[in-house]
C-alpha cells in the first residue's frame, strides 16, 4: 500500500514506516502530524485518485529530527571581466517518519 501525498508543494510517494526528508516544518521534534492532501492511493491493485485529493484520506507522520542538508556550491563568472563569486547555501530539512495511511 501506498500514497502520493503533497507536503510543503511537493509530491511525495510514501509507505507505511517510510522515512522521508521534507522541507522545514513548525512542528516540535517527537510530535506528530497529519497531511490532508492525498492525492493517490494504492491499496493491493484497487487505486483511487483524487479530483484533486482523496476525500478523507490522510497520512500521519511523526517528526524525528530537523537538520541541515548538504552545501550547494553557486559560483558564478564572467570571462574576461574578473567577476567571480562564490556562494554557498544549506537547505533546512525535516526527517518523518510515516506511520499510517488512513484510507477515506
Amino acid at each position: 500500500m501506498y500514497a502520493i501525498v503533497d507536503i510543503a508543494g511537493q509530491q511525495f510517494k510514501v509507505k507505511k514506516d517510510q522515512k522521508v526528508y521534507v522541507h522545514r516544518m513548525d512542528a516540535e521534534e517527537g510530535t506528530d502530524v497529519e497531511f490532508a492532501k492525498v492525492l493517490l492511493i494504492d491499496n493491493e491493485g484497487k487505486i483511487q485518485v483524487g479530483n484533486p485529493v482523496v476525500k478523507g484520506a490522510k497520512i500521519s507522520a511523526k517528526v524525528l529530527t530537523h537538520m541541515k542538508g548538504d552545501k550547494v556550491l553557486v559560483f558564478k563568472k564572467k570571462r574576461r571581466k574578473g567577476y567571480q563569486k562564490l556562494n554557498g547555501h544549506r537547505q533546512y530539512f525535516s526527517q518523518i517518519q510515516i506511520q499510517d495511511i488512513i484510507l477515506g
